[in-house]
């Protein structure tokens, strides 16, 4: 079978019966699905199907969830396990904007909170946007980054994303449009191999209000994907991009699995695979690892 549709739920969620709908969907699309397959049980499954494209099985498979909380997930069955991950950090690795919780200590968080929802859904323009945001801070004491650092939450299913796939023998690289404060913090934690981002400029223990040009933005993330599989030999297709703003939009689109992971709208519709119900655990279902190999973790 060359393709292969993940669904995903929550652990213990996954309907067996919801599963055979589903099926049933492929068959009538002429999809031949073939004989499910649990990856972990009722949490997730596999089912193989030849004859539709991958956009129409997903599709169908949405339509007989009909906004149930379960994932779907169509991919190429051959080359699953992708040999490098490019992942974003805010709202992805991690749980929170960090550059929105630092405003929080000049007293700017709603402020500076509704600019970068803007931005991370496409309306206004990444560059311009960060300067816009770092220079609102400017004069803020060095230990509002610690206070935030210490506040930082790894979001569910990060830490075995990256174990596991590490043990696998992928390389991994966290690269956010934030800043090297908190992407170094969060990539030793974690174990990615590399870490990219914006550098934040700081004198006398103050912020400046500004960043070191140029900023790392889009098109810096689409490099830095391109960039680590020619240095390690290795196709696009062989490549997973992870996130969740507009920002992230271009890397998803050129790796070989792109993933929009409860991602701003202008994202989640351009984007190939979506996770809009589970956590980062999708990312190991989906590239076809069962729960018992998955390493790292709680």
């Amino acid at each position: 079978m060359p393709h292969i549709l993940t669904l995903i739920a929550a652990p213990g969620a996954l309907d067996p019966a919801l599963v055979s709908k589903v099926r049933g969907a492929l068959d009538a699309l002429g999809a031949a699905p073939g004989t499910p397959d649990w990856l972990a049980e009722r949490e997730a499954v596999d089912i193989p199907f030849a004859d539709a494209a991958a956009e129409q099985a997903a599709a169908a498979a949405r339509a007989v969830l009909a906004g149930a909380p379960v994932d779907a997930i169509a991919t190429p069955a051959e080359g699953r396990r992708k040999r490098l991950l490019v992942a974003d950090m805010d709202s992805t690795i991690v749980t929170s904007e960090t550059l929105d919780e630092i405003a929080a200590y000049a007293g700017l968080k709603e402020k500076i909170a509704e600019i970068t929802r803007r931005s991370m859904n496409g309306e206004l323009d990444f560059h311009q946007a960060l300067v816009e945001r770092v220079g609102m801070l400017a004069g803020l004491d060095v230990s509002a980054l610690e206070a935030t650092w210490a506040e930082t939450a790894m979001m569910p299913g990060a830490a075995e994303l990256v174990a596991t796939m590490r043990a696998n023998g992928a390389i991994c690289c966290l690269a956010s449009g934030g800043f090297t404060f908190f992407t170094g913090r969060v990539a030793a934690k974690l174990g990615f191999h590399h870490h990219v981002s914006n550098v934040l400029l700081i004198e006398d223990g103050k912020l400046t209000g500004k960043v070191v040009e140029p900023v790392f933005d889009r098109n810096a993330k689409l490099s830095t994907l391109k960039q680590l599989a020619t240095d390690n030999g290795l196709a696009l297709a062989a490549t997973l991009a992870v996130g969740d703003g507009a920002n992230d939009l271009d890397m998803i689109q050129a790796a070989g699995l792109g993933v929009a992971y409860r991602a701003k709208p202008v994202v989640a519709a351009s984007a190939r695979a979506r996770v809009d119900h589970t956590d980062l655990l999708a990312l190991l279902y989906m590239q076809g690892y069962r729960r018992a190999e998955f390493v790292g973790g709680a």
